[in-house]
């Protein structure tokens, strides 16, 4: 073959491949979301559950056809883009630039760690991504004052919300028992012990604990102040020192693998004989059984149980919401899951209302989103963000566990508020009070 052949061929080849290529049908256009997990490390059964409930609710509203999106004239599907944040900083920030930069997502979705989710909130800040964290509890990650955060919102009740709501709580019931079962005076304050892991997460609850009975004047006596390294296991000496300071109620702001030990030491080998209360990241079933026996009548605050659903108006859809998660994947859908699965509808809607996949326009979108509740309860029972840090509200409960001899299991009880309650909380007669 001679020279001028040679590239005459290579010529005629290059124009094959290219027509082959320009009469490809263009890609469908879709509406990527990306989200934000913890699919390894420390973190990965909470990011395992956040990804598989993304999936189900992605795949629901493509089983409708999708969202409408009016600049397109038509529905398109969901692609749903999984960003592995490795339960690091480090892997957030990577799993975020690539998400943002090489996916080009429309919005994100998820985020479990404060401190994971805040390392990246600058390149969500400098691309101006719609972010709808569903995990992270944090106020800082929406309150935050080093960067804006006017495209960040957050649909998760912070710490200032439940630690506030968990004060009230026991003043409101749990104070008023113990002062008629003892025969003290009715302006009796009840002692509380908190314990809180050293981190945002453990600080913030103690901060709003202390926060609430300033601003509301409560007749509550903080008793013991200690903290704890994240991951601790052994609390007895903590807890021996916490004994000695006769609580009413003790108050740790932990993980599940945190408040397990500490419940099961502080009954079983310290002795104490108070009532202990627990944050909404230990309502797993994970928890009932590992705890047991040993948290009969302690209190849970939650927002979505594994073994009880408050009732109301979205009660059904909380209980289809269980099965189909339990037929697709196997298993129960944890907290971060049910908030999650609830992020990527109201991302849709958002996106309906906007009319287009717009950043800015979906920003604005999400600014005055106002959408009916949908497996979670919410005050007003509406899903919507507050103008000024973007943060929605959830109206939380308060559970009693109460451990069934016969069955040989924990099982939640709603006692709080009077709206959802299921039963009264009970003071326990091995309770000891002074």
């Amino acid at each position: 073959m001679d020279a001028k052949f040679a590239v005459g061929a290579v010529l005629l080849i290059g124009v094959i491949l290219i027509a082959g290529c320009t009469q490809q049908p263009q890609a469908e256009p879709t509406l990527k979301i990306g989200v934000v997990a913890s699919m390894t490390g420390s973190a990965s059964t909470t990011g395992k559950d956040i990804w598989q409930s993304a999936v189900l609710a992605v795949e629901e509203i493509n089983a409708d056809g999708g969202v409408y999106i009016k600049d397109l004239g038509r529905k398109v599907p969901i692609e749903a883009i999984l960003g592995d944040d490795e339960s690091t900083r480090e892997g957030g920030q990577k799993a975020v630039t690539r998400l943002v930069t090489e996916d080009k997502v429309d919005l994100l979705v998820g985020g479990f760690s404060s401190a994971v989710v805040s390392s990246h909130q600058a390149i969500v800040n400098e691309h101006q991504v719609p972010y709808i964290v569903t995990g992270a509890s944090s106020p800082i990650i929406t309150q935050r004052t080093d960067m804006p955060t006017s495209t960040t919102f957050h649909y998760c009740p912070t710490t200032d919300d439940y630690g506030r709501q968990t004060t009230l709580f026991a003043n409101e019931v749990i104070r008023p028992a113990i002062n008629e079962k003892f025969g003290f005076s009715s302006e009796r304050p009840l002692r509380m012990a908190l314990i809180y892991q050293d981190s945002p997460y453990g600080k913030g609850v103690q901060t709003a604990v202390i926060n609430t009975i300033e601003q509301e004047h409560l007749p509550i006596s903080i008793v013991a102040n200690e903290t704890f390294k994240m991951g601790e296991t052994d609390y007895r000496t903590l807890l021996t020192s916490v004994k000695a300071a006769q609580p009413d109620v003790i108050y740790p702001a932990t993980f599940i693998n945190e408040q397990i030990p500490l419940v099961t030491q502080a009954r079983r080998d310290v002795g104490i004989n108070a009532i202990f209360l627990a944050v909404e990241c230990n309502d797993d079933p994970d928890y009932y059984s590992g705890v047991g026996q040993y948290g009969d009548s302690s209190v849970i605050e939650s927002r979505f149980s594994p073994y009880t659903i408050p009732p109301g108006t979205i009660a059904n859809n909380t209980a289809q919401f269980k099965q189909d998660f339990e037929k697709r994947w196997g298993g129960f859908p944890g907290m971060m899951g049910a908030s999650t699965y609830e992020g990527v509808y109201i991302a849709a809607q958002a996106v309906e209302n906007a009319g287009t996949r717009d950043k800015v326009a979906v920003v604005t979108a999400l600014h005055s989103l106002e959408m009916p509740e949908i497996i979670e309860e919410m005050e007003g029972g509406v899903i919507q963000f507050t103008p000024e840090f973007r943060e929605a509200k959830f109206d939380l409960y308060m559970e009693q566990l109460r451990w069934n001899e016969t069955a040989r299991n924990l099982r939640p009880v709603i006692v709080w508020p009077d709206h959802l309650k299921e039963g009264d909380f009970i003071l326990p007669d091995w309770f000891e009070a002074v």
